[in-house]
């Protein structure tokens, strides 16, 4: 059994960072209504059923067709409030196509060149939305053929500037905007017709150039590239890796964009998913099977993406923030335990992880849509990683310490600044062991806020042995620490463990 002491005598640290590091998507077409990832049935979501796809010309169906979201709602205004301030970042591929129509003049009809129409009470919504919840508006904005109407074949900015303007005046501005959702990922949904990188870095370096001229307050966020992932690291896949269909997708990489732009970015993005989803799986292949979803190399492939792009920020944008403006278990709308206790080993290991690597912002996608969401999309229930978002930012403060523990099978240590402001120390420990607990020394009078399920792949988290269910008429549980009255405590096996000394 592993056994590990606690002290903040020893404690060193590493790193002031951003307060705001757990943050979150909101996708435009969520915002607007369209299609998104189609939801898991019971039987997959129990892991007794599999779910295959016809190669490619499958690929939709596994998407559905959804409402707009009504981001009034008071559920999810309610349940984002208690998360506390965060960076919403309103994007993905769905707004690259979208028009904005805040003088309702299209009848709701998207005119030529787009594929969806934005309302004026829809964003309105919106910024309604990051207003109540203490929320900074990041933002991607549209790269379709309907603004490349200009001779040269160049990006126009009028639609642009109406947002940025419209968001001004009504007092919650943009604050940050990445130009396009994944540029490296051109397709004719999201692109005009033969979009080369050049063409994508001369209308960012354009994109770049109107903000500090006429937005000097938003900072400028690139590239937002999605670049796959390293086939080596699955070592269980049901399929392999196929290559060859996804550089047919991926147009570009971001160390081939970066020498190309002119304009540097103020704060370096990239995404990051762990792998894909079984919706991907038989067509693209890069899939984790659920066996390996606690294991070693599973955890750290976060922090190594991290690790490979520092390199690349350090050499074109300089002390820059990173931020990893999308990030979840696996891309297409998360893998059929997304929902569930034993996609929060990693969360909690990449939260903790990166803060020990760099300063910025990690926006998992989503708050409340599709698997990965920390919501559910139906009804704004909180799922497991909900509540440990939910005690992450009311525990964890913003100077990262160095553990001094190594990463291994039991311990996945990190160590942060009390939240509260008082001396000490809040520390997160996760026992990803499926069979073994680990011995916790050195706790006597600390707090201890400890999460086990019932199995690993329940959608019910239990808190010092305690159900997290939210009560009649959606009245939020009490969460109260328990009072530690030994020297030692057990971390059993699969559990993870807030304590605050």
């Amino acid at each position: 059994m592993p056994t590990i002491s606690l002290g903040t005598s020893r404690l060193r640290a590493i790193r002031d960072v951003s307060p705001l590091m757990a943050s979150y998507n909101i996708e435009m077409t969520e915002v607007t209504g369209g299609t998104f990832w189609k939801r898991y049935m019971p039987g997959q979501l129990a892991g007794t059923e599999r779910l295959e796809v016809d190669g490619v010309a499958g690929l939709p169906s596994i998407m559905e067709v959804y409402p707009p979201k009504d981001l009034r709602d008071p559920r999810l205004l309610a349940m984002a409030k208690r998360l506390g301030p965060a960076w919403v970042r309103v994007s993905g591929s769905w707004a690259s196509n979208t028009y904005y129509d805040f003088d309702g003049t299209t009848g709701g009809r998207a005119p030529e060149g787009f594929s969806s129409v934005l309302t004026r009470d829809q964003w309105v919504g919106v910024l309604e939305f990051v207003k109540a919840v203490g929320g900074r508006l990041l933002v991607s904005v549209a790269n379709s053929a309907g603004v490349h109407d200009t001779a040269d074949g160049s990006w126009n900015p009028e639609q642009t500037r109406m947002l940025f303007d419209f968001s001004r005046e009504y007092g919650v501005p943009i604050e940050a905007a990445e130009f396009m959702n994944e540029p490296n990922v051109l397709g004719a949904d999201n692109s005009p017709e033969g979009y080369t990188m050049g063409d994508y870095a001369r209308d960012q370096d354009a994109f770049f150039r109107l903000l500090r001229e006429e937005y000097p307050e938003v900072l400028c966020v690139g590239p937002c590239a999605s670049d796959g992932h390293d086939p080596t690291v699955p070592t269980s896949a049901v399929n392999p890796y196929d290559s060859s269909v996804l550089d047919s997708i991926m147009s570009f990489g971001t160390d081939e964009l970066m020498p190309v732009l002119q304009e540097r970015a103020d704060v370096f993005s990239y995404h990051w998913y762990n792998g894909l989803s079984e919706r991907g799986e038989s067509v693209l292949g890069n899939h984790w099977d659920v066996s390996e979803a606690m294991g070693e190399r599973y955890l750290a492939v976060a922090g190594a993406a991290c690790r490979r792009y520092m390199p690349l920020r350090d050499r074109f944008a300089p002390d820059a923030p990173m931020w990893v403006t999308e990030t979840a278990d696996a891309g297409l709308g998360g893998n059929t335990w997304a929902s569930t206790y034993l996609d929060v080993f990693r969360t909690a290991c990449e939260l903790g992880v990166f803060g020990e690597l760099t300063d910025g912002v990690l926006f998992h996608n989503t708050l409340a849509s599709s698997d990965y969401g920390w919501l559910d999309f139906a009804d704004f229930s909180p799922r497991p990683n909900y509540w440990f978002i939910y005690l992450w930012n009311r525990l964890m403060g913003t100077t990262v310490y160095n553990a001094g523990e190594p990463a291994r099978e039991g311990v996945h240590l990190f160590a942060r600044s009390r939240k509260d402001g008082r001396e000490g120390a809040a520390w997160l420990l996760v026992n990803n062991s499926p069979t073994e607990p680990t011995e916790v020394r050195g706790v006597r009078g600390g707090w201890i806020y400890q999460f086990t399920a019932d199995d690993p792949r329940s959608r019910e988290i239990r808190l010092n042995g305690t159900p997290l269910r939210m009560g009649a008429e959606g009245a939020f549980p009490d969460i109260i620490p328990e009072t530690i009255a030994t020297d030692a405590v057990t971390a059993p096996p699969a559990s993870i463990s807030f304590i605050v000394l």
